[in-house]
């Protein structure tokens, strides 16, 4: 995103910016009581009871959903995208994940429990958390059907087909795995249930860097070629080395060709 005022701002007094400001501040309250009210119909969404067994892997050994809560009534889930083909994790996914650490000093103090997972060998998943210093518990679905049932995974049928159902319709897709946001709930009986999952640009509300730049004059100054995070974001340990980011969120190394995460289009939702 571009902000054009940047190249030829408006300059004015203190008493004509208080002007502006407070006609921006009644829009604010606005987006604030719409976000209260969104929030509160997010909540109020029927739930789904999760009737299938789902087994994980994890540095604790095997484990189940309901272990996941870890004594918590409930539980997010950051569908991380892992690209074996690149042996590396997802840049937008990693962006995110940048973001947990700090959050997660406060939610289990609050009946929250946050894990990352994805479909890939816990062991690269704990090389690549220890070469990002990253403190949260990250799992394994691989040999389960979780992320499938989730709509993160995809089959090579599905890619063959050129259409696979991510963000609630029928989208184009060229990679087996995308992220995502789910939410459940434990109730006393040890039921669990589906309450919530969000996809492409439905998880920026938790992208803390977003709601900074989005304060200044330039923006996130997203401004091409691919218009979305994939213009500027790195691995926060490879800002500086050169390369680029591809389209579809990979990570291309100087002189190297690969790609990952989430197309212009998935960005764009």
């Amino acid at each position: 995103m571009a902000n054009s005022n940047v190249d030829d701002p408006k300059v004015v007094s203190r008493d004509e910016w208080l002007v502006a400001r407070k006609e921006l501040l009644a829009k604010e309250k606005e987006l604030t009581r719409a976000r209260d009210a969104l929030s509160a119909q997010r909540r109020d969404l029927p739930w789904v009871r999760v009737e299938k067994e789902y087994i994980f892997a994890t540095t604790d050994g095997s484990k189940s959903l309901s272990d996941l809560f870890d004594g918590r009534s409930q539980l997010i889930l950051y569908h991380f995208m892992w690209r074996r083909e690149l042996d590396d994790g997802c840049v937008g996914c990693s962006f995110l994940a940048d973001h947990i650490d700090g959050v997660n000093m406060h939610l289990p103090h609050h009946d929250v429990t946050f894990i990352v997972m994805s479909r890939a060998p816990l062991p690269l998943l704990e090389a690549y958390k220890k070469r990002m210093g990253w403190r949260f518990n990250w799992v394994s679905s691989l040999g389960s059907d979780f992320n499938f049932d989730y709509h993160v995974s995809f089959t090579e049928d599905d890619l063959a087909n050129g259409k696979v159902f991510y963000n609630y319709r029928m989208t184009d897709a060229s990679i087996e795995e995308l992220s995502g946001i789910s939410v459940f709930y434990k109730d006393a009986n040890g039921d669990i249930f589906h309450t919530y999952s969000s996809y492409a640009r439905g998880n920026e509300e938790v992208l803390g860097t977003y709601m900074y730049l989005d304060l200044t004059p330039n923006g996130r100054n997203e401004t091409g070629p691919n218009h979305n995070l994939a213009d500027w974001v790195r691995h926060h340990d490879r800002y500086g080395d050169g390369g680029f980011v591809d389209a579809t969120g990979g990570y291309v190394a100087p002189k190297s060709s690969v790609s990952c995460c989430h197309s212009a289009e998935e960005q764009t939702a």
